[in-house]
């Protein structure tokens, strides 16, 4: 603190000598002055007063980075849910053991720091992180683990069949260590523990014994759910607590929207950063060509096929089977109804998945017709027979392509096709009871591993459940040595063979596989396409 400087003290002192001159012989006396008055005390130091703190202004709001979507949520609990854009906000929100690297198929630590198998392949043992707790405060521990995968377990939910095919039991062996014992030897368990029904969640937020399909709960992950009006908006904070690195983009919102054009509109009138699925091919293309905007492409794990019930006459007859599968036309559907963002896929495992091979024939209506002619039909007995397929789970042009399948197929002469539809809850409420003879169907992958695109459509006690019914003892056989085969070359010969024999059992026909697009305003960064099929949100930036 600074003093004022002390004045100096004048003293000024004056001696008058008196001489007298005199004989007389007294001696003479000296005057003195008398001494001046004291002088005034100097001012006691004050202080200089501190100047007002200045207010500092608060940091500026960061503008929410806004996804459109055409998509909708369905049931918001990992235990029930069994969706592409559920999953998505699961990935968002709620970490699993190990996790995908954005942007490729390795996988990382994720709540898991490291894990072990045991000799016979029958247990895995997971070291989880410590210290961390799920956003209502509860701790994150082996106990909380246990507690979830139980509880899928136990509610045997859409996805439960992730865990109840492969995990015996599930326990903790101390605080931060959890071991599965596994009902067979399964080469690809940790691509399993990588999937939503495996995503550890708080006992206390979520209920025991019953689903909970609007909870805005979520996990231990990069943001946390502040506010979710379904079909509205969800939105979403990074959060503050995570153990990793944070979110690139601290705020996002992901808005929903009836249609295609009504969210393009939205991406044209900058009320949206980003366009993700879906749009339609001509959308793709007109704003590929507008210099406001970026077309990403990525990598896409998605595949279409038909769909036939194996126990329904007559598609009980492989040779039916196999003569439709002779009849359809690719490249109708890839270049007409898809304007290039799909290509003919002639397998049911997607290319640049391991082991895949080309394994349907091009198209030959000639032999179509002669097996068609083999089951009895002709052009004076011809095939009568519907089609089934949904106007809103594959987006808008999905009318087209079951247009387009009438049509090749009915290009034999021999085959009458009559186009029947159902809203999705309907028409997945149609597969239990084996309603739809012959039906569309899409895939994206729970996991990438060839077994996620066969064993559901082949396998005896599977197939059921998708509304197949197929069973035949050879398929049972490859599918059941190459899911538990741990050697990667025997694996991929195994599913060679399995793929040569789904030619000529048919219960499915691959047509194509779709590439991944999205669209957005020049400002937004961070785009990580991968076959996961997830928009990673807190890669990106603006």
């Amino acid at each position: 603190m600074k003093a004022l400087r002390v004045l100096s003290i004048l003293v000024a002192l004056t001696l008058v000598f008196g001489l007298v001159a005199s004989c007389a012989p007294p001696a003479t006396e000296v005057a003195t002055e008398a001494p001046p008055e004291p002088t005034e005390a100097p001012p006691e130091p004050t202080d200089v007063p501190e100047p007002e703190p200045t207010e500092v202004p608060p940091e500026p709001e960061i503008e929410p980075l806004i996804i459109g979507t055409t998509d909708s949520i369905t049931d918001h609990d990992p235990a029930q849910s069994y969706d592409f854009h559920t999953w998505e906000m699961h990935h968002n929100t709620m970490d699993t053991l190990l996790m995908y690297v954005p942007g490729s198929t390795e996988l990382e630590p994720g709540l898991a720091e490291s894990y072990e198998v045991s000799d016979d392949g029958l247990e895995y043992t997971f070291k989880l992180r410590e210290g961390l707790t799920f956003p209502d405060g509860v701790a994150f521990n082996a106990d909380a683990v246990v507690w979830s995968i139980n509880r899928v377990m136990r509610l045997e939910g859409d996805p439960n069949w992730l865990v109840t095919s492969f995990v015996e039991s599930v326990e903790a062996v101390d605080e931060y260590t959890v071991k599965f014992t596994l009902i067979n030897t399964v080469g690809f368990f940790p691509l399993l523990v990588a999937t939503q029904p495996y995503s550890p969640v708080s006992p206390e937020c979520y209920p025991e014994n019953e689903f909970d399909v609007d909870s805005t709960c979520g996990g231990i992950g990069h943001y946390v759910i502040k506010s979710w009006e379904r079909d509205v908006e969800m939105v979403l904070e990074a959060n503050p607590d995570y153990y990793g690195d944070p979110p690139a983009y601290p705020n996002v919102i992901v808005r929903y929207f009836a249609d295609a054009t009504a969210m393009r509109l939205a991406l044209e009138a900058g009320d949206i950063d980003i366009a993700w699925k879906t749009m339609t091919p001509s959308d793709y293309q007109d704003l590929d060509a507008d210099p406001n905007f970026t077309l990403t492409e990525g990598p896409g794990a998605y595949i279409r096929y038909v769909c036939f019930n194996a126990t329904t006459p007559p598609f009980d007859n492989a040779k039916v089977r196999q003569g439709l599968s002779l009849a359809i036309n690719r490249d109708d559907i890839s270049g007409t109804v898809f304007q290039g963002t799909h290509q003919n896929l002639y397998s049911m495992v997607p290319m640049g998945m391991a082991g895949h091979i080309d394994a349907f024939p091009e198209r030959d209506l000639d032999a179509a017709k002669a097996l068609l002619a083999e089951a009895g039909f002709d052009e004076s007995n011809p095939l009568v027979m519907d089609l089934w397929w949904t106007p809103d789970h594959y987006g808008p042009t999905e009318g087209d392509v079951a247009a387009v399948i009438k049509a090749a197929w009915e290009e034999t002469g021999v085959v009458q096709v009559s186009l029947q539809s159902a809203d999705w809850g309907t028409y997945t409420d149609y597969f239990g009871p084996g309603t739809m003879p012959t039906f569309l169907l899409g895939w994206y992958p729970d996991y990438l591993d060839p077994d996620n695109y066969t064993w559901s459509f082949a396998e005896s006690g599977a197939s059921d459940d998708i509304g197949i019914f197929y069973s035949g003892e050879e398929m049972d056989e490859l599918l059941h040595s190459a899911q538990t085969e741990t050697d990667p070359a025997v694996r991929e010969d195994l599913y060679h063979q399995l793929q040569e024999l789904w030619t000529t059992e048919v219960p499915t026909i691959p047509f194509t596989q779709g590439a991944l697009l999205i669209v957005t305003q020049n400002d937004v960064g961070g785009i990580k396409l991968d076959p996961t099929m997830f928009l990673h949100y807190f890669t990106l930036t603006k």
